[in-house]
């Protein structure tokens, strides 16, 4: 079940630039900054109210998912993370459903435990599942 929604992403050419600006316009601070490498990116959360957050994230090479996208359509939303209670068993119901899952067993992301769904399943939008550790 879906508890809410965890973070949105944003893609972005270069993370300190970003960071600067998100700083300089709103006061916000990186509360956690790291390479994924797994991913293929160096990405940064940042803490927005009360159990919101937005993370950036900027591909570490020219062959990454991140990279193609920015090459495809350029800086921005890239991705919204909706929180679960048992990412396991949200991916075996969106498996019977026939949802297309870009994994089908969850990973260590750096929002938890995580498994993206293919946006061919969802209207176009990539969907990142998050289960906190």
């Amino acid at each position: 079940m879906i508890k809410k929604v965890n973070h949105m992403a944003i893609a972005v050419n270069n993370l300190d630039d970003a960071l600067d600006v998100y700083n300089q316009l709103f006061g916000l601070q990186p509360e956690k900054i790291e390479t994924v490498t797994e991913q293929r990116v160096r990405a940064a959360i940042i803490p927005v109210g009360e159990g919101s957050e937005i993370e950036f994230i900027q591909p570490i090479d020219t062959e990454s998912g991140v990279a193609k996208f920015l090459e495809k359509k350029g800086e921005g939303i890239h991705h919204i993370a909706l929180e679960v209670d048992d990412i396991d068993e949200e991916l075996k119901v969106l498996a019977s459903k026939g949802v297309s899952l870009i994994d089908k067993e969850a990973r260590i992301g750096l929002a938890g435990r995580v498994a993206f769904i293919h946006p061919k399943s969802t209207r176009g939008i990539l969907i990142e599942l998050v289960q906190k550790v």
